[in-house]
């Protein structure tokens, strides 16, 4: 089997496995990845504004707009405008939010970070040239 081909099966395998893990997180806690990212950044940064949790989470302010709808409809985030400057808007885990994510399996990326940190560094970064290179190939198309 040529080179290519190994590595897009092994391509194929991580989309699998991220396919899969996204239906498991669903089906256990009723959230997907991308809410469950955007459930993480604000744990971590409690306040945090719309637009710095999508850059943080890598996706557009559009798609994390919607998401944090989504998460307030389902009472797991609130958004507080600020007293002082209401252009402001912090958003905040509810308690249910905050009760939702310690019983939430572990983020994919939890998982993908233990994996890659025991790889050798040459290995870890031999594998980042190679995803930098692809992607901004495809940022040029």
């Amino acid at each position: 089997m040529e080179k290519h081909q190994e590595l897009l099966i092994a391509l194929r395998k991580v989309i699998r496995a991220i396919d899969l893990h996204s239906k498991h997180l669903n089906k256990t806690s009723g959230l997907t990845s991308p809410q469950l990212l955007i459930m993480l950044e604000l744990d971590k940064a409690s306040g945090i504004n719309s637009s710095q949790v999508a850059k943080n989470v890598n996706l557009s302010a559009a798609t994390v707009t919607n998401i944090l709808d989504r998460l307030e409809n389902k009472s797991l985030i609130s958004r507080v405008r600020d007293t002082q400057d209401k252009r402001k808007v912090g958003l905040f885990l509810t308690n249910d939010g905050k009760a939702l994510l310690l019983s939430a399996p572990q983020a994919l990326q939890e998982h993908f970070i233990n994996k890659f940190s025991s790889l050798a560094q040459w290995e870890q970064s031999q594998l980042l040239s190679s995803c930098l290179l692809y992607t901004s190939d495809a940022a040029d198309e």
